[in-house]
């Protein structure tokens, strides 16, 4: 199954950096342009200048981001702002929160895992499964990355299962919970906080335990993708076949049980305008039935809160998904009906939620235009419905989360979710640990 290799990790030094909490980023692929700039300006050492490093004017083939990581990373490293470990080791990690939308002074949530390197295997030897699918530019990306840095920035965030707790709290009892060696609170109110685990034998026992499971992907399928692109393009320059650095990968492993773990759904919003609400009603009537919410301007918030919250009810015992239109006062539940009206394949993929609203709702409504449907992403239903409502979008589609269950079920299948069918929350940190491909200090 899964093969941990502890490791020697590369950290941020503060006596050289002074607070870690100005040099870590959110991972490369939630980062837009203007949190991009911010955090370049934010101190010179920011992991942003390695991990999604800015263009610049007359970049070339001898000169652009991808040269510059490299060089800042060669740098910082020479610097001292940036030293490797002594003593292989995993590294705790726990990530205290309150999920979006929840009741201020509302009880935190804590994610906790650990950083490891993990032995690469091809998808399909039964050991590491991915669960979606990914997309040729975001990789060509991250190879560029990789071959100009020979290391691992950022960490791909992986699922195991562990029911009695057994793995994390076998390294959580290895540490001095009240002596971490990173704590701060990041720009969205988490509270971060990292350890070493140094002990032989507990990072035997570590290695052990997991060598008897398999590891779900549940963040950076771009990013294990390319690592194994990369040790091809390796092997294929002459390298040997096995124990090579770049044959491991950096990673966030957590438990699939972990009560910290939040899954949040991915609504979609639409720039093409839908049919209007009486074509949308005829057209799908045969596979669901309809709740309406009515509003004038003044009762909007009081229909919206029973509408989300029908929604979420609703959806806890049949697929339900939330519809609204900018030329509609209304907001629409539409509650798929029950076998065998509705042929739902057979496959833990077809029976997602996420394809049951590709195949059964936009699948079978064409845009008002010639354009086909133009569809942006988010986790936040208030965001959707705001622009909806403001007139930045013309429709919004909201979807209950996808359950962790479901999502294994599909990788062990073989299969492949829809593309932002999954938003893991909270996501974990850039720059807490580096993994170079060498053994300098």
């Amino acid at each position: 199954m899964a093969t941990i290799i502890p490791f020697r990790g590369v950290l941020y030094d503060p006596t050289v950096v002074g607070d870690v909490s100005k040099v870590v980023a959110p991972p490369y692929d939630i980062i837009d342009d203007r949190m991009q700039k911010m955090l370049h300006d934010r101190h010179p050492n920011n992991i942003v200048r390695i991990e999604l490093g800015l263009d610049q004017p007359g970049d070339s083939d001898a000169s652009n981001r991808y040269t510059r990581a490299a060089a800042s990373l060669k740098a910082w490293r020479a610097s001292g702002a940036l030293r490797r470990d002594p003593q292989p080791a995993v590294y705790l990690y726990t990530i205290d929160y309150r999920p979006p939308g929840a009741e201020p002074g509302s009880p935190t949530r804590t994610l906790r895992g650990f950083l490891s390197t993990v032995q690469l295997e091809e998808f399909g030897s039964g050991h590491i499964y991915p669960h979606e699918n990914t997309r040729s530019a975001a990789k060509a990306d991250r190879l560029n990355l990789m071959e100009h840095c020979h290391a691992n920035i950022s960490p791909i965030w992986s699922l195991f299962s562990d029911p009695d707790g057994r793995v994390m709290d076998l390294i959580q009892k290895a540490v001095d919970v009240n002596r971490p060696r990173f704590e701060f609170t990041d720009d969205e109110g988490c509270r971060q906080r990292l350890w070493s685990v140094t002990d032989p034998s507990v990072l035997r026992e570590v290695v052990s335990a997991m060598s008897r499971t398999p590891l779900f992907i549940a963040d950076g399928h771009h990013r294990y993708e390319t690592a194994l692109r990369y040790r091809q393009v390796q092997r294929e320059r002459g390298a040997m076949a096995r124990g090579n650095p770049f044959d491991a990968v950096l990673m966030l492993l957590g438990s699939l049980e972990d009560q910290g773990l939040t899954v949040l759904p991915t609504h979609r919003i639409l720039a093409t305008g839908l049919p209007p609400l009486a074509e949308i009603k005829t057209v799908l009537k045969d596979s669901f039935e309809f709740e309406e919410f009515p509003f004038e301007s003044a009762t909007e918030a009081d229909a919206r809160r029973r509408f989300l919250s029908a929604l979420r009810t609703r959806g806890q015992s049949q697929q339900v998904f939330g519809l609204a239109l900018y030329d509609a006062s209304t907001y629409l539940l539409l509650a798929l009906r029950r076998a065998p009206a509705v042929p739902v394949g057979p496959s833990p993929q077809e029976r997602l939620d996420v394809s049951v609203l590709h195949s059964h709702v936009l699948n079978r409504l064409k845009p008002r235009d010639a354009a086909e449907h133009v569809i942006s992403y988010t986790k936040d239903e208030a965001e959707a419905l705001g622009l909806v409502r403001g007139g930045q979008a013309k429709a919004a589609l909201l979807l209950n989360a996808t359950k962790v269950s479901e999502v294994s079920a599909v990788a062990k299948s073989g299969g492949r979710m829809p593309h932002k069918s999954t938003y893991f929350f909270p996501k974990p940190l850039t720059g807490l640990v580096l993994n170079p491909f060498d053994n300098a200090g």
